[in-house]
């Protein structure tokens, strides 16, 4: 599984964490820092045709930039309701979503639920290591996937963040005319 399992709290609920698994099949390893592409390995384990994994990946794609940035792209998505067939259907009280999209349309119907829901907004991308984390805290304000190590294999972008921060101010500060270096 592309998730890893002590995931300290990023969980998301529901039908959401297989989206938010889906999405991190592409992350960046802390030991290498280079980007690095696990879908095919997800795809297999999903069973997904060939056919499907191609839509499924175009979607992640697309879903991805979407939590990078931080803000649905409507017209994107309304695109893939179009393209997948979507449409709404009430059942047992419910609303759910019918497609011909085979596993993408199933996907898709899970964000546009999400979206409804309110709880889309709370996947989000570290903007270190671009770990997709489901924000669980109160007022929705988590910026890295992780203060302290613990997050995915040890990584603590937060602090690290910190750290850098703190870093450049006092060389900014050592480098100013009149201070001592």
């Amino acid at each position: 599984m592309v998730t890893v399992q002590d995931s300290a709290g990023q969980i998301a609920p529901g039908a959401l964490e297989p989206v938010r698994e889906l999405l991190n099949s592409w992350l960046i390893p802390n030991d290498s820092r280079r980007p690095d592409e696990r879908f095919d390995q997800l795809a297999r384990q999903r069973a997904w045709t060939e056919k499907d994994a191609f839509v499924v990946r175009e979607l992640r794609d697309d879903l991805r930039r979407q939590v990078e940035r931080g803000q649905v792209d409507d017209d994107g998505l309304n695109r893939w309701i179009g393209r997948l067939g979507m449409r709404p259907a009430i059942a047992a009280g419910a609303v759910n979503y019918r497609h011909r999209g085979g596993p993408a349309g199933d996907i898709l119907a899970v964000v546009v639920a999400a979206i409804g829901a309110g709880t889309w907004p709370r996947l989000k991308a570290c903007p270190d290591c671009r770990w997709v984390f489901y924000d669980n805290t109160r007022n929705a304000s988590k910026r890295w996937c992780l203060m302290y190590a613990g997050g995915p294999q040890g990584r603590a972008c937060g602090t690290i963040a910190k750290v850098r921060r703190y870093r450049d101010r006092q060389a900014a500060v050592v480098g100013q005319p009149g201070r001592p270096a």
